[in-house]
């Protein structure tokens, strides 16, 4: 390839993202900085927080600014080198963009990465990335479950929910999930091993609430919430004596135009619950630990992370709308190379 594509920011979305937010442009292919390195892309992730970095408002990391392409963690080969640490070659990951090509400074979140451990290099996006490390340290570090203890996880057929599902019964403890649709219902079952799934779809809070509760009856000691809006509000009637909730997303607002908040925030008094904000880069001097138990589960059969695998970066916005749809039906990925 002798050009970068470059799948850029061009508008501010308002609601849901429309192509018009987007441009797909061709450049030169950039040369590394002074000690800095040019990436050849192979994979990218595709999450929901990519979402809230479009829009200009404060958060944990900067907007995108417009005219930049998309922000992404990638996994790729060193295309040209000016440091001493990384050759021609190698593979790596960091925290690039949806582009062929990504100018990166070593350091930070750039790493090598040693693809002969793995099946696919996409698993670093996946078991071995922050989607697991998410799912591993969200819940084994800020929750601590006990054995016996109910765990209840929205977005449960999600990368991070049936991830947080198995780990959840390799601590001993009761899992129930809840998922949009039969299928993907079928599937907490039957592939990730969860005790209990529950179908969201069409359903009130009231109803939705009921249910949980007949899945849970002694109420969930950890929630952990990949959803927000209704759904939590369904969950926090659900709530045991000094549960702990893990805020880890809230996709179903990400879109809306106005939040839904939550407005029976009282159950947490009552029940005395906690309620803990969880971002992943707090654990960034631990990811080896949380890889390589990642690995071991990978290895033994504990652990299974499905990959949805979509194909061409002229697909970025198709393949990035599969998170709001709920067509994913795994981590999602895009294979650029």
């Amino acid at each position: 390839m002798d050009e970068n594509r470059r799948f850029l920011l061009v508008r501010r979305p308002e609601g849901a993202p429309v192509p018009e937010d987007f441009a797909l442009v061709a450049e030169q292919i950039p040369s590394p900085p002074p000690s800095g390195i040019v990436v050849r892309n192979r994979y990218a992730s595709l999450d929901p927080a990519q979402r809230g970095w479009m829009d200009d408002a404060p958060s944990y990391m900067p907007p995108i600014p417009l005219g930049d392409p998309v922000r992404a963690t990638t996994v790729g080969v060193v295309h040209a080198s000016d440091s001493p640490d990384f050759a021609p070659g190698q593979w790596v990951m960091g925290l690039n963009a949806l582009e062929d090509y990504s100018v990166s400074i070593p350091g930070g979140f750039t790493m090598p990465i040693d693809i002969g451990l793995v099946a696919s290099p996409s698993n670093y996006l996946s078991a071995l990335g922050a989607v697991g490390l998410t799912a591993y340290f969200g819940l084994l570090e800020t929750a601590r479950p006990q054995p016996g203890e109910t765990i209840l996880i929205s977005g449960a057929a999600g990368a991070v929910g049936s991830a947080v599902g198995q780990i959840g019964k390799i601590a001993g403890c009761r899992v129930v999930g809840i998922a949009g649709g039969e299928e993907k219902c079928r599937r907490l079952i039957e592939d990730y091993g969860f005790d209990a799934a529950i179908d969201y779809k069409g359903k009130d809070i009231e109803v939705l609430a009921a249910e949980i509760g007949e899945a849970a009856p002694g109420g969930a000691n950890v929630v952990f919430e990949n959803v927000g809006g209704t759904v939590m509000e369904a969950e926090l009637f659900n709530l045991a004596l000094h549960a702990r909730v893990v805020l880890c997303g809230l996709i179903s607002e990400y879109n809306s135009a106005e939040k839904v908040g939550i407005r029976n925030l009282w159950k947490v008094l009552t029940q005395r619950a906690t309620i803990h904000g969880f971002l992943i880069a707090d654990f960034a001097d631990r990811f080896a630990e949380g890889g390589q138990k990642m690995a071991q589960w990978l290895a033994e059969g504990k652990l299974r992370m499905d990959e949805d695998v979509q194909d061409g970066l002229e697909n970025a916005y198709d393949a990035f709308m599969r998170l709001f749809s709920g067509a994913n039906t795994g981590k999602l990925v895009l294979k650029i190379a």
